[in-house]
């Protein structure tokens, strides 16, 4: 099938604009979270109906439009696949709000939208109490992020914080063991036993962790990579740390 060489640009900025949620996935989650505010849904017949096959609609206002006007709207990069649903971004969470947490990732200073969306993804797929991300230097909740998180988004809760030592604290004396992931730490990543619950701290690409996020770690480990390359991209490199770090962990 033939793409056009050149797509449509947004009519709104994302990063400043109404918060637009689209795919069949990601807008059904949306729909069946509770806490959710939704505005007005956009879908076409056809997408309305394939959605309606996932659950009820519910009351929020439904506007049909066509392909063609959700490209223009989205821009002709986003796999909208007929429906987008203008939202409140999402309620978020404080560490006070997660009783007795078992598994949290947390990012520090992570800003690309793909990879913290694709992380909410992994972190849900591993049972993730909860993704915690930095109140500065992290991206604002948009419709790539939603899109990677696949409805992650609204199944796992989002913790910002204004102060990543005091999160890190925080959590070692809840009896979190906190995992930092550095391609040159001297310790290789092996699968932790005895079910105690871990916190799986990860750094932008590039700049790594801080310095001060470091020393709050209880260890700094690698994942062990074979080949010639050294580090994978965060999203990846995440899904890998949360199945070596739970490996033989009982569900």
């Amino acid at each position: 099938m033939s793409r056009n060489k050149f797509p449509p640009k947004p009519k709104y900025d994302p990063d400043t604009g109404p918060v637009y949620l689209y795919g069949l996935h990601t807008v059904r989650s949306a729909l069946d979270n509770p806490s959710r505010v939704k505005k007005i849904l956009l879908a076409t017949p056809n997408g309305l109906n394939r959605l309606k096959e996932g659950g009820e609609i519910g009351k929020v206002k439904v506007t049909e439009t066509t392909p063609k006007e959700l490209d223009r709207l989205l821009g002709g990069e986003a796999v909208h696949q007929g429906v987008a649903l203008e939202v409140d971004p999402v309620s978020r969470f404080g560490l006070d709000d997660i009783h007795e947490p078992r598994l949290v990732v947390v990012l520090d200073q992570l800003t690309d939208p793909h990879n913290v969306g694709a992380i909410l993804r992994t972190a849900c797929a591993f049972g993730a109490n909860a993704v915690i991300t930095t109140a500065r230097h992290s991206p604002r909740e948009t419709g790539v992020m939603a899109k990677a998180a696949s409805g992650a988004l609204d199944l796992v809760p989002m913790i910002e914080v204004r102060n990543l030592g005091d999160a890190l604290e925080k959590l070692k004396q809840r009896g979190m063991l906190v995992l930092g992931f550095d391609s040159e730490a001297e310790e290789q990543l092996k699968p932790r036993g005895g079910g105690k619950p871990l916190a799986i701290v990860l750094g932008a690409e590039g700049k790594g962790l801080r310095q001060r996020t470091r020393e709050l770690c209880d260890e700094m480990v690698r994942l062990d990579m074979p080949g010639p390359i050294k580090s994978l991209n965060v999203s990846n490199a995440a899904a890998i740390a949360l199945f070596a770090a739970t490996a033989g962990e009982k569900p």
